[in-house]
């Protein structure tokens, strides 16, 4: 299985090959492969600021020569004219990295900041912001990076991390004690020490579930999946 970094490289990769294709070819005719300068990342709204570290990457990956000083990290909040980072080296390595670099920041500033915002709502009471699956394709890892920078927290990363019980799993299984007592087999069978969880309907279901030693887990509306 690919680590973080791995899924992160192919994700830039990826991002670089439908961006820029062959080349950029606006940058390439009028930009001279001699020039160089800098460019600044100024915010524009208040909000949580995240994809620092991963514009590092994106930078790295694309042109080690490029120097990247940060002036603001990943989870603070700003303010529309703060400068997070001013990146120097050639122009047309800025212009070419440019959009990526920007596209992943926002994207990822945004979702730290609505959970931040959330999160702020429930101080207090213990409860917690959780993640889902629910995420862009390729982009997981960064979104899931975003709500932990916002202060929420990673439920399960995939399918093979944790085991989450669903309502058609139980269903299809029997009921709760069947599933509960096949996810259990199966994890030593297969010599997987993984956090079992299961989705409730009702208080029965919550007390079997508990019964049984699984963390419970509400049913969502209609259409919610995790």
């Amino acid at each position: 299985m690919k680590t973080t970094d791995q899924l992160i490289d192919d994700l830039l990769t990826l991002a670089f090959a439908e961006d820029i294709g062959d080349g950029d070819a606006t940058t390439l005719s009028t930009i001279p492969a001699e020039a160089v300068g800098k460019q600044q990342l100024i915010v524009k709204e208040e909000g949580i600021l995240a994809g620092v570290e991963i514009a590092r990457k994106v930078f790295e990956k694309f042109d080690p020569s490029l120097k990247m000083t940060v002036f603001i990290e990943d989870g603070a909040h700003v303010r529309p004219g703060d400068i997070a980072f001013v990146v120097e080296g050639p122009v047309r390595s800025l212009l070419q990295t440019e959009r990526t670099m920007l596209n992943i920041m926002q994207r990822m500033s945004g979702i730290a900041t609505t959970t931040a915002k959330y999160q702020k709502q429930l101080e207090g009471t213990g409860a917690r912001v959780l993640d889902t699956r629910k995420t862009t394709p390729g982009m997981r890892m960064l979104e899931k990076e975003a709500v932990k920078i916002g202060g929420g927290t990673n439920h399960r990363i995939g399918l093979f991390d944790m085991i989450l019980i669903k309502d058609n799993h139980t269903d299809f299984a029997g009921g709760i004690p069947q599933a509960v007592a096949k996810a259990k087999e199966w994890c030593k069978a297969n010599g997987r020490d993984l956090r079992i969880e299961q989705e409730v309907r009702d208080t029965d279901e919550i007390m079997q579930a508990i019964e049984r030693g699984c963390q419970a887990h509400p049913q969502g509306g209609s259409g919610r999946r995790d």
